[in-house]
């Protein structure tokens, strides 16, 4: 299936459009005894700074221009901002620089994207940590400088809160040989965790030492990292071995979509991938997470959350940015509706999509907002503090 870019406004705003323009996916499920936030994170934020538009790979001895360049909150705010941005109403717990970086990722993340950041910090006399990214031919490549925040502001592991707030879900990245005292507390408490996880550095490998997947309901490594948890030879062989460890097994595979299996109903999904022309991969990872958690809560169906997830995900490399780029329902219904008037379409893969039909926002007289919509500053620098 093709996915079409329906504008080429890029027009960005300083202020967000409010929750998810008014769409609420989980509007038929909620109760006055609901807890106050659908998701829970925590984790560093970072100053991203991304180039795009390289020629090629920066030269040794020479300098590179490129043609475009953009700042936003990264990290993991990359995670927040895509699930505040479909709706959800997201807590998150970080660690800010006291510097204008921190300042600026601060006030992109609370008044831009209405993420609730009563239980975050800044953290005086330490400087935001920076990445630069650099994208060209389909990839990226990646510069960061950082010093580590004192032991009691380390969010993640001992800094977060050892009572999280209470939520539907969690989103914890997973370190291997690390337990973080919040996931077992946040589960006790009957909240959902969803966990991905980053390279095993060590080289080990070793499911024992992600301690904290047993408090999980579903875990989302990509195919790499599945094969070479459980040594398996294919993803698919390695999602079900996965689900002896976690209910749900997501695993995604790159070009080819993603696979899931639910021990709990024997059900198993694959979905193709959309195929797009990637201009930044920064962040998509944790945009698919956001897009297959919000689908979980919704109660949709495997298949579709795995569809629902992919999609955001292709959405977001289109664009440059992490939190840029993460979609929102404006977004989407702006690609559902544009992708139904492309010639050529398979009609099997636009039924895929046909769930949809009921959630986008229907598009406002004139045209309505252009797409992409960007609700943070993307450059540092236009406006000064008060």
């Amino acid at each position: 299936m093709t996915a079409s870019n329906a504008s080429t406004g890029k027009g960005p705003s300083s202020r967000s459009e409010g929750p998810s323009c008014g769409v609420d996916p989980l509007a038929g499920l909620r109760a006055a005894d609901d807890p106050p936030w659908d998701v829970y994170l925590t984790g560093t934020v970072f100053l991203d700074i991304i180039f795009t538009g390289l020629e090629s790979a920066p030269v040794r001895g020479t300098e590179s221009w490129a043609r475009g360049m953009g700042s936003s909150p990264g990290g993991v705010a990359n995670m927040a901002t895509a699930l505040a941005r479909l709706g959800l109403r997201t807590s998150l717990a970080a660690a800010f620089g006291d510097d204008h970086y921190g300042e600026y990722c601060w006030d992109a993340l609370e008044q831009g994207e209405g993420i609730d950041l009563s239980a975050s910090r800044s953290v005086p006399g330490w400087h935001s940590p920076v990445t630069v990214s650099m994208a060209y031919e389909g990839e990226r490549t990646m510069v960061s400088h950082g010093h580590e925040p004192p032991p009691e502001v380390v969010f993640g592991q001992g800094g977060a809160p050892d009572c999280p707030p209470r939520a539907r879900a969690a989103v914890a990245s997973l370190t291997p040989g690390k337990q973080a005292r919040w996931v077992a507390e946040a589960a006790s408490e009957g909240t959902r965790i969803f966990a991905d996880v980053g390279w095993d550095d060590t080289g080990a490998w070793d499911l024992a030492g992600l301690a904290d997947l047993a408090h999980c309901e579903a875990f989302l490594p990509n195919a790499e990292e599945a094969m070479r948890y459980t040594g398996a030879d294919c993803p698919r062989a390695a999602a079900h071995a996965l689900t002896e460890h976690v209910p749900l097994a997501v695993v995604t595979l790159g070009a080819d979509g993603a696979y899931a299996v639910d021990r709990r109903t024997g059900e198993s999904a694959e979905v193709p991938a959309i195929a797009v022309e990637a201009l930044d991969p920064t962040g998509a990872g944790d945009v698919f997470v956001a897009g297959f958690v919000t689908g979980t809560l919704a109660g949709w169906p495997l298949a579709d959350r795995l569809a629902f997830a992919g999609l955001t995900a292709a959405l977001s490399v289109q664009e440059f940015g992490g939190s840029l780029s993460a979609p929102g329902w404006s977004e989407i219904g702006a690609w559902w509706r544009k992708v139904q008037s492309v010639e050529g379409q398979d009609p099997t893969a636009l039924r895929r999509y046909a769930f949809l039909a009921g959630l986008v926002p229907e598009e406002e007289p004139g045209g309505g907002s252009p797409w992409p919509l960007r609700r943070a500053v993307p450059t540092i620098g236009f406006g000064r503090s008060a």
